[in-house]
């Protein structure tokens, strides 16, 4: 490849710290390969700043009243993806999206849902004329990120593959993970060093609890029942929410930290993944060889996610406490956990041809493809007009509740205002969280 191969544009969000952790790890293959690589926040494209109300909406919801967060999932999902009002915010990003491409741009890459609604807005109306991808992030797939348009959706199983055609994927290729190349197997001197340096015992079997960048999710109990089973010795990384590392501390749980730089050298360390969601931190842990159960998992995506990995073979899925025990101990010293690191590892053996980076130049290198299929009935087409600030503002509350509630996981939501209004309203009070109570989003509480 030549230094000078091409320029492609990359699409995520922040929001905890799966879909820019895909992208940062597509940039630097692509980057290595000689292409320019520019990434965009899609939440910084949205109109009237609404991306930080986003980001913190979905948080919120998430901590307060996750029973919400389900069902709007849940009614998206049915319903086959977004309603109105996400609609009316992703045209709206439309064409701040358009103007963030660069000259010479030959491909575009989202790894979130949100922006691959819009960019496939974009192509299906022959506004952009270069090749999309998608990478999916997830191992179940919600219909929203399934967007007409869209040239090539990018799977990491076949599991993934079959539940976008089952959603109306017209080309999908299945390419395996994006990890970082620090997430490898360990050595029993590398598990030594990484022992001593986070202070860990030399010889019981660790269990790595992890609940994304966020800490949310019912970690506190998960850490006592993981300690109170006598299997393993919980090590728990509560990502940004300080405060419940120190929460997990004072309930005696020794070993809880909040953000850890060193992921790889902590995953040498332990002996079994214990996972909430089923994103970023999920295929890290098969990049490593570490065996993964899911236990407990947040609503929406996360018990989505664990089923389509307790399908492909990939990690266990605990929904019994009962079984809690004898699943991890199995993991951790039985067949169970050497068969999940083969079926894990098998998602890797491919050569450097035949990864999603490699996928995403050769759309590249195709060039210019024909415009898409007309738009379907009802949808905006080329040169329609923006929606104007006054109508906007107007539906700027119910479509902001839509995103921050859904449209990171692709959960957009297909209720009606009035629905959607009553589904927030009913317990949960977006005022009741401070800075510095440990759940709060400000600046610094997602990472790229």
């Amino acid at each position: 490849m030549t230094p000078h191969a091409g320029r492609i544009a990359i699409f995520s969000a922040s929001v905890g710290a799966g879909h820019d952790g895909a992208a940062a790890e597509l940039a630097r293959r692509l980057t290595a390969d000689g292409f320019t690589v520019d990434r965009h926040d899609l939440l910084d494209l949205l109109p009237a700043g609404l991306g930080r109300a986003v980001r913190t909406g979905y948080h919120r919801m998430l901590v307060r009243a996750p029973w919400a967060y389900q069902r709007i999932y849940s009614s998206s999902e049915r319903a086959g993806g977004g309603g109105p009002a996400a609609r009316a915010l992703l045209r709206a990003a439309e064409r701040r999206v358009l103007h963030a491409l660069r000259p010479g741009t030959g491909a575009v890459v989202s790894t979130y849902p949100g922006a691959s609604q819009v960019l496939g807005s974009l192509r299906r109306d022959g506004r952009l004329a270069v090749p999309v991808l998608t990478y999916l992030t997830d191992f179940s797939v919600h219909p929203l990120w399934v967007a007409d348009g869209v040239d090539v959706h990018l799977a990491a199983h076949q599991v993934t593959a079959a539940q976008a055609r089952a959603a109306g994927a017209r080309t999908v290729r299945v390419c395996g993970p994006v990890t970082d190349p620090r997430f490898r197997p360990r050595t029993g001197t590398e598990r030594d060093r990484a022992r001593d340096r986070f202070g860990l015992p030399e010889e019981a079997p660790l269990a790595l609890l992890v609940a994304g960048s966020w800490g949310v999710g019912p970690v506190r109990q998960v850490a006592l029942e993981l300690r109170d089973s006598g299997a393993v010795v919980p090590v728990v990384v509560c990502g940004r929410n300080e405060a419940l590392a120190a929460r997990l501390r004072a309930d005696g749980i020794e070993y809880a930290y909040g953000w850890v730089d060193d992921m790889p050298a902590l995953m040498n360390a332990a002996d079994v993944l214990v996972q909430n969601a089923g994103g970023l931190t999920s295929l890290e842990a098969f990049a490593a060889g570490l065996p993964v159960a899911s236990y407990r998992c947040i609503p929406g995506h996360g018990l989505t996610n664990a089923a389509a990995l307790h399908e492909a073979g990939v990690a266990a899925w605990i929904r019994d406490p009962a079984d809690l025990k004898a699943v991890l101990t199995d993991l951790t010293d039985g067949t169970l956990g050497v068969r999940q690191r083969e079926a894990a590892f098998a998602l890797f053996t491919r050569t450097p041809g035949q990864g999603p980076a490699a996928e995403i130049a050769r759309r590249h290198r195709r060039g210019p493809l024909p415009r898409q299929a007309p738009a379907r009935e009802g949808s905006a087409p080329a040169g329609r007009a923006r929606p104007t600030p006054r109508r906007l503002a107007a539906t700027a509350a119910v479509a902001c509740a839509v995103w921050a509630c859904a449209v990171v996981t692709g959960g957009a939501t297909a209720l009606d205002g009035p629905s959607l209004v009553r589904t927030i309203g009913h317990g949960l009070d977006l005022d009741d969280l401070r800075p510095g109570d440990g759940h709060g989003v400000g600046p610094g509480s997602h990472h790229s």
